[in-house]
């Protein structure tokens, strides 16, 4: 575990969760731009420090985002997602009327569907050849 620079502890637990979350926009309208994805990311930081996740990395194209988050096991990833796009859709389409346009019977900027992929540490095979090697009791 020395290799991990980012460990983290709760209470009850030490832990490194990484998850990569990918959201694309409602029916892939190409939609932002840089102003757009600058103030976007602000949001997101918000909401992952009042879930107590970081956002580490943000970056995104003109109908997608990708977000690298490091968030504690006491939170469900669906909730916090729930809460990313919920909250980055209405704010955005209130601060910039522009996407609102692209959206006027939709009323929402995402897809209803996202990415999830859990991010570091050891590769499957390593961990699965690890415990296929451990002592067990006779």
């Amino acid at each position: 575990m020395a290799e991990y620079g980012d460990i983290r502890t709760g209470r009850h637990c030490v832990f490194v969760l990484h998850a990569h979350l990918v959201f694309v926009t409602k029916y892939r309208h190409r939609v932002f731009t840089d102003r757009h994805l600058s103030r976007m990311e602000q949001i997101m930081r918000a909401v992952c420090e009042d879930f107590e996740c970081e956002l580490v990395e943000f970056n995104g194209d003109t109908n997608h985002v990708h977000l690298l988050v490091d968030f504690p096991p006491k939170v469900a990833l669906s909730k916090l997602v729930n809460s990313l796009k919920g909250v980055s859709s209405r704010r955005m389409r209130q601060e910039f009327p522009d996407l609102v346009r692209h959206y006027w019977r939709a009323q929402r900027l995402w897809s209803g569907s996202y990415f999830a992929g859990s991010v570091g540490g050891a590769p499957i095979s390593a961990l699965r050849q690890y415990i296929e090697q451990q002592d067990r009791p006779v």
